[in-house]
């Protein structure tokens, strides 16, 4: 593809599609909420793989094809000019990939206490309560504790994540890193997004803060998921502070797995906003 090419990943319910908005203000820039490429990629790896005996006939240089390819159809319209974020909670998983692949691409990686992100998604699951959400698998069962571990598991939702994210930051790549908490985007907007420019070497446009337009697509993706309101955005950026509905032993438990906070045990020259 022409269009220069960068990566949102991190953690879920700390910012991406808030980011995304912002991002996308400016026209030259495509940005949006998790797209299906991360997903396309790593089909197209596993069915160009081994466990395939046609793969015989399929070299590392037609694999790369293969998955621009997939870049390629995905992102039609982005002209020479453009900038394409593409989002999901996998890149950081697949940084090495995304370095062979894309030489010049760096990766916004959203951040937000673990104690509050499970907090947020009980916040949704307490608002909708005839709603069943599929993030943990439609069961109308469970408690605050059995749906937080489920979330913070190594195959979790919030759990993955995190892993993931440990790994990209303590590896030999985290040049291309730039971390971004969720409290810093909500109470210092443009001040993030002139740092992400300047990361990524491009020219900032003109953004709103206080007049937020959301992508409609969200809205049909968070109904199917029977999680309404998991991709809204407000219209206004801006900081909000309640109490948490976890228990005091619960959000200790999570908010201590921040790592990012500890900045004496963090890479030396770690972006971290």
């Amino acid at each position: 593809m022409d269009a220069k090419l960068h990566f949102i990943s991190g953690l879920p319910r700390s910012g991406s599609t808030l980011l995304s908005s912002l991002l996308r203000q400016n026209p030259r820039i495509t940005a949006g909420m998790t797209s299906p490429v991360g997903h396309l990629v790593s089909a197209m790896l596993r069915e160009t793989s081994m466990r395939n005996e046609d793969a015989v006939f399929i070299d590392d240089e037609m694999r790369e094809r293969l998955l621009r390819g997939v870049f390629d159809a995905y992102y039609p319209d982005a002209g020479a000019d453009g900038i394409v974020f593409d989002t999901n909670r996998m890149w950081t998983s697949k940084l090495h990939l995304v370095a062979e692949m894309f030489p010049q691409a760096k990766v916004i990686c959203c951040v937000r206490s673990p104690a509050w992100i499970i907090d947020s998604i009980e916040t949704l699951t307490r608002k909708n309560p005839y709603e069943l959400s599929g993030i943990f698998g439609f069961d109308s069962g469970g408690t605050i504790y059995s749906r937080a571990d489920a979330l913070s598991g190594p195959a979790g939702m919030v759990g993955f994540a995190i892993n993931a994210l440990r790994e990209a930051v303590y590896g030999p790549l985290r040049d291309r890193l730039m971390l971004v908490q969720y409290d810093t985007l909500a109470a210092r907007p443009l001040e993030v997004l002139e740092a992400i420019h300047d990361f990524i070497g491009a020219e900032m446009g003109a953004h709103d803060p206080k007049r937020i337009k959301p992508s409609y697509d969200m809205y049909e993706f968070d109904r199917r998921l029977g999680t309404p309101g998991l991709h809204a955005v407000r219209g206004v950026v801006a900081p909000r502070l309640r109490e948490t509905l976890l228990p005091p032993d619960l959000f200790t438990l999570h908010d201590n797995r921040a790592f990012w906070r500890d900045r004496a045990s963090l890479p030396q020259g770690l972006r971290v906003l």
